[in-house]
């Protein structure tokens, strides 16, 4: 699968960046970013925002900022319990998602020698996964439109030392040695479903994070070999200079501006009174969209995001 990167890219980015194998059996793909927009309306309090960029591209969403931008959510045009085909995204052919721009990936050299690189998958739906439950039966919690993943790839002086990978609200870190790979890159298994991104297939409970269980109790993502997806293959390229806070194209034309849009890349969580919406446990069938790429902690010290958790590094797979 021949890669096709901007010049200026440093080649080690591109060497060691993650394969993704998707789950077999998700239905939820990839999807295109800039087509996600056309599904998608800006609401806040549930209602249109007037005043903003119509129609919304890749090249305006960051004009929302001004507009209260960070109680804005990008609000899916159709019911989604209708589960409008749009949401299903691109399965990858020869690891491409032809026609689909679906990955982000965004260098930060942070001097001496040190440099993270992002790679950031976009999915138009996070479908949360089924629990059963005593007496109240099988409920399903966490959908919502769009999803932003990531894997991080830590170098020093080009060499890979560390990667991170997303789940949730939180992630797990490992050394570069302990980590699967095809040929000299990590692989990572999205999640069926809820894409969060794992080191081994499996069951792997997330109920509570930072703490690997053994045998799933309740909140439980699921990893196969599926199709397989390389993101560097039709992907938009970024530098970002943490200092101020900017993203520079490698290539002139990449649209940028949608990285810097500050609000959610889906539905606001529904009311409690909603048909379509219900809360148990302190968790909701549908929740809240995403923040986007710049609220991933571009700028961390360590290789984990300073989300208030512990930073363990892992030297194993193993559970």
């Amino acid at each position: 699968m021949a890669r096709q990167t901007p010049p200026g890219v440093p080649q080690y980015v591109v060497d060691y960046a993650p394969v993704v194998y998707l789950h077999s059996q998700d239905p939820y793909r990839p999807s295109d970013i800039a087509a996600h927009l056309t599904h998608t309306q800006p609401d806040k309090d549930f209602a249109v925002v007037s005043g903003g960029p119509d129609p919304l591209t890749l090249d305006n969403l960051d004009q929302l900022n001004g507009l209260d931008g960070a109680n804005i959510y990008l609000t899916s045009k159709d019911d989604v319990t209708t589960d409008p085909a749009w949401l299903k995204g691109v399965t990858p052919t020869d690891g491409k998602t032809k026609n689909a721009i679906a990955s982000v990936i965004i260098t930060v050299d942070k001097g001496n020698g040190l440099l993270d690189a992002f790679y950031m998958y976009f999915y138009s739906w996070n479908y949360g996964g089924a629990v059963n439950i005593p007496i109240l039966g099988v409920k399903n919690f966490g959908n919502h439109v769009g999803d932003w993943e990531h894997n991080m790839v830590r170098f020093q002086d080009g060499q890979p030392t560390h990667a991170w990978y997303s789940q949730h609200a939180n992630g797990q870190a490992f050394t570069w040695s302990a980590l699967q790979k095809s040929g000299n890159r990590p692989i990572a298994f999205s999640a069926n479903g809820s894409h969060a991104t794992y080191a081994t297939t499996g069951e792997h409970d997330h109920t509570i994070p930072n703490l690997v269980l053994p045998d799933g109790i309740f909140l439980i993502d699921y990893t196969d070999e599926g199709p397989v997806w390389d993101p560097t293959l039709n992907a938009w390229y970024y530098s970002y200079d943490n200092a101020s806070k900017v993203f520079t194209p490698y290539e002139e034309g990449t649209p940028t501006a949608f990285l810097k849009f500050v609000g959610k890349w889906g539905d606001q969580q529904y009311p409690d009174d909603d048909p379509r919406q219900y809360v148990l446990f302190g968790q909701a069938k549908y929740s809240g969209g995403p923040i986007g790429p710049e609220d991933k902690d571009l700028g961390r010290e360590k290789v984990c995001p300073d989300n208030g958790n512990d930073c363990i590094i892992r030297p194993t797979t193993l559970k």
